[in-house]
């Protein structure tokens, strides 16, 4: 019987719905918000005539429904056996994305993000490649770099933050954004690991189980904490010594006010982070992205906005 049920679902046509859940809209915020802060920090004097709204409009799209919308689908199709067991109510172990259906889905996402990526110029599609590249990479074997919590974190903060906000940048700049927007880039992606750390206190059983080594299988749960709360902090404490040297004091004061709104809520945390980890998410995370934007603003006045 289960096996007429899965050749049944086999021979189903792929649901639009479930291709809709395989894209993980929810997830797209973290790097459409960074594409924001990029674009706003790529703002002056000149680059309000090279980037109108629907280049600006097409960027959005790009760094959320199309990059990290193809890297949900690769993320489901790589996972499916794993789902099949643990959650068979997923589009794939269910048939209503039947066959090889969610991997043609990542593979046309993937070229369509590519190709809008050099269409919107050499710098925005390296770094939509660069993206492309890592999103196989976090879930694809043979590097599958999901399986460690350094690596597969590192991919994930890079992209949804790093590479967001650079495209945004190169959008607005119309090429090679400032060396300070993306040195600041790369800071607020060394921060994004704490924040992929949080995520992982949630499934440490089954981790250790599917031989995942994430930060807390590695270390145990409070020197895991104790790791995402450091590499939270201090990329957002350089930003904050940098932008008063870069000429903007009050914006880095005010990014320093909200690392210090952090520090009182990680104490709350760090005393019982798997039961905070979700609550610390919802707060903690919201002052770290506020002072991304805190930053995109000093770095357009910086240039001339």
């Amino acid at each position: 019987m289960s096996r007429l049920i899965a050749d049944s679902a086999s021979l189903a046509r792929p649901s639009v719905s479930a291709g809709i859940e395989l894209l993980k809209p929810i997830t797209w915020f973290a790097p459409m918000w960074a594409f924001g802060c990029g674009a706003i920090s790529a703002r002056s004097a000149g680059s309000a005539d090279q980037a109108g709204f629907w280049l600006v409009l097409a960027g959005v799209i790009l760094a959320g429904p199309l990059l990290c919308g193809a890297s949900q689908v690769v993320n489901d199709w790589c996972d499916r056996h794993v789902d099949a067991i643990n959650e068979p109510q997923r589009p794939i172990p269910s048939g209503r994305m039947p066959g090889r259906s969610a991997l043609y889905l990542a593979i046309v996402w993937t070229a369509l993000s590519l190709a809008v990526g050099f269409a919107l110029g050499p710098w925005v599609g390296i770094a939509a490649a660069l993206g492309c590249v890592l999103s196989w990479a976090y879930s694809a074997p043979p590097l599958r770099l999901k399986r460690n919590g350094w690596w597969g974190n590192a991919a994930v903060a890079f992209s949804y933050e790093g590479l967001a906000w650079f495209t945004g940048a190169a959008v607005v700049a119309g090429g090679l954004p400032d060396a300070r927007i993306i040195f600041v880039a790369y800071l607020y992606s060394i921060g994004a690991h704490g924040i992929m750390t949080l995520n992982d206190f949630k499934a440490i059983e089954g981790d250790r189980a599917l031989g995942v080594r994430s930060l807390p299988v590695q270390y145990g749960i409070r020197p895991a904490a104790l790791i995402a709360c450091a590499v939270m902090v201090m990329p957002q404490a350089v930003v904050a010594l940098l932008l008063p040297a870069w000429g903007a004091p009050w914006h880095g004061l005010a990014v320093a006010g909200l690392i210090g709104f952090q520090i009182v809520l990680m104490r709350r945390f760090m005393a019982d982070p798997r039961g905070k980890a979700p609550w610390y998410n919802a707060t903690g995370t919201s002052l770290y992205v506020l002072g991304m934007m805190i930053a995109a603003f000093a770095l357009a006045g910086i240039n001339g906005g």
